[in-house]
C-alpha cells in the first residue's frame, strides 16, 4: 500500500525523497509494506498545537503518532478485517523542532529517519511509559535500525536510547 509524506510547513527546507526511500525500507523490514502510512512533516506552531490537544503538553515535540489499531501489543502486526483496515496511522514530525536539537555532527535525514522509525514502532504497540516497555521498544528500534543500516549503509541509533 501507500507511503503519504507531507510537508505542511516552511520553516526547514525539507527533501521528502530521502527520508521516503528510507522509510520505505523501514517499512519492509517491520513487515507492514502493505499497509498504509502518513507521515506529516510541521512546524513548531502546528505540532505545539497538536501536542496541546491530545496530549495537554503545551510545547513542541519531535515527533507524535496516532495509531489507527489502537490495541496492538508491541510489535504485533495488525490482522485487518477489511481492505479499509490496512492502515497503520499517522506521524507527524516536528522537523523544526528536530533541526533544532541536532547538533552540527548530526545528519539531518538520519535524526528525521530515527524519528520517524520511533514514530512508526509506536503504531505497532511500543511504548516507552516503563523502563520494560522501553527495553522492548529500544531492542525494537536498534534492530531495525542496525537492519537499515547494512541495507544503506546508514549508521544510525534509536531515538530512546538513555530513556531509562
Amino acid at each position: 500500500m501507500s507511503l503519504v509524506l507531507r510537508n505542511l510547513q516552511r520553516a526547514v527546507p525539507l527533501r521528502r525523497v530521502p527520508l521516503r526511500r528510507r522509510m520505505e525500507v523501514v517499512r519492509r523490514i517491520l513487515g507492514v509494506q502493505k499497509f498504509d502510512l502518513g507521515i506529516i512533516c510541521v512546524d513548531n506552531e502546528r505540532i505545539q498545537r497538536i501536542n496541546r490537544i491530545y496530549r495537554e503538553k503545551n510545547i513542541p515535540t519531535d515527533v507524535l503518532s496516532f495509531p489507527f489499531h489502537e490495541d496492538l501489543k508491541a510489535g504485533e502486526i495488525p490482522q485487518p478485517g477489511s481492505p479499509d483496515d490496512y492502515n497503520l496511522g499517522d506521524i507527524f514530525l516536528g522537523v523544526e523542532y528536530i533541526l533544532q536539537q541536532c547538533t552540527d555532527s548530526d545528519d539531518y535525514y538520519d535524526i528525521l529517519t530515527v524519528t520517524a522509525t520511533h514514530g512508526l514502532c509506536h503504531l505497532l504497540g511500543f511504548t516507552h511509559s516503563t523502563e520494560a516497555a522501553w527495553q522492548k521498544m529500544y531492542q525494537k528500534e536498534k534492530q531495525v535500525l542496525e537492519e537499515l543500516g547494512r541495507r544503506t549503509g546508514a549508521r544510525l541509533q534509536p531515538l530512546s536510547r538513555g530513556l531509562y
